[in-house]
């Protein structure tokens, strides 16, 4: 998502961007001006069990370096991308030619694979081999050198919130399209994988629904759905639970939305809960990894610890009942994502890396 938003923001700068995927990378479903997309053609031999993407990618790199006379390779990951952009380079240094990447980490390729003893060698040479490494929080930077103890300095360059959720107040207050009886509308989203805990959420909202009409919102799909599900209707709480399955314009159900949740056991930045700041709601979060550099405790919803449903349920119940304070931390929520995540700051920082990248 990052990438691609990142892709079209400077398309519209006048900057030439080219994709290349092994798919048409999500959110970029319409014609882009200056947008181009190479897909990735992965070899279906009976020989090998698992396709070599990690090869075929690197020559689709090589290919459209030459013919399109990049300046310049920004890879998404450490693996396997930073590792393809390395053999690419290398196979365009023997051809006498030359060309830089820049790798930008997001945190599972850190927190998760790349910490794997099979991957943590080859992810600490792609990184140290990259011409320039960012990272997406001060979090993710500091897990890096833990981690790999690499020599590379990391930039930080936060993620940013896209231009179509600065949902306006009064476009908010005429989308109440959940709410019945006044009912108060929470909403998470993610990819329901364990990390996320969604599960937490059942005992967060059965510690509500004697006391407060809420509704929650569960966005997006994933491995512990099935799990929640059941909760769900062995708690009777279907009712007060829905499950909407992916949606490609989630702004329209934060439009609609009260307060946006997040349990997270780690998260290396939180763009969900920077995107449903930026639609002016408050979030209750845990303060795993990068996320209090997001949420402010106190100013722009709260953190509870992971794990505590009951903090977590306390803090909900405080802001269903004190309204001034919910729409401070509102006006507080919107105000730090566009003072500090707005693309007008973010994108020009990355366009300054890529030049100082290029310079040395």
């Amino acid at each position: 998502m990052v990438a691609t938003e990142l892709g079209i923001k400077m398309a519209a700068l006048g900057h030439e961007v080219h994709f290349i995927a092994y798919a048409l990378p999500y959110r970029l479903g319409a014609f882009e001006t200056n947008v181009f997309f190479h897909e990735v053609d992965v070899l279906q031999y009976p020989l090998f069990e698992y396709p070599p993407y990690s090869l075929s990618l690197a020559h689709k790199m090589v290919d459209v370096i030459e013919h399109e006379q990049l300046d310049i390779m920004h890879v998404h990951y450490a693996i396997p991308h930073a590792t393809s952009a390395y053999l690419a380079r290398q196979i365009m240094a023997d051809e006498g030619a030359a060309f830089k990447f820049v790798t930008t980490l997001h945190g599972t390729d850190i927190t998760l694979i790349g910490s794997d003893p099979s991957y943590l060698k080859i992810v600490k040479f792609s990184i140290e081999q990259s011409d320039g490494v960012t990272a997406v929080s001060r979090y993710l930077q500091q897990e890096t050198y833990n981690t790999f103890a690499v020599s590379k300095p990391i930039e930080v360059i936060p993620n940013f919130v896209p231009d179509r959720f600065w949902v306006a107040e009064k476009e908010r207050a005429q989308k109440r399209c959940f709410a019945e009886n006044d009912e108060i509308i929470l909403t998470h989203i993610s990819n329901f994988r364990e990390v996320k805990r969604v599960t937490d959420l059942v005992d967060v909202i059965a510690r509500l629904v004697p006391k407060y009409p809420v509704r929650l919102l569960m966005v997006g799909d994933g491995p512990e759905r099935s799990r929640m599900e059941q909760m769900c209707r062995s708690q009777k709480l279907c009712d007060r639970i829905q499950f909407l399955g992916k949606q490609e314009s989630v702004e329209q159900v934060l439009a609609c939305s009260d307060l946006f949740l997040l349990p997270s056991a780690d998260e290396s930045f939180g763009l969900a809960a920077l995107e449903a700041m930026a639609c002016g709601l408050p979030v209750i979060s845990t303060h795993a990894g990068g996320l209090p550099e997001v949420n402010i405790d106190g100013e722009t919803g709260f953190t509870v610890p992971i794990g505590d449903t009951i903090a977590f349920a306390e803090r909900i119940a405080r802001l269903i009942d004190d309204r001034p304070l919910y729409f401070e931390m509102a006006r507080q929520a919107r105000r730090r994502a566009r003072e500090f995540f707005n693309s007008e700051k973010i994108v020009p920082r990355y366009i300054d890396y890529y030049k100082k990248v290029l310079a040395t």
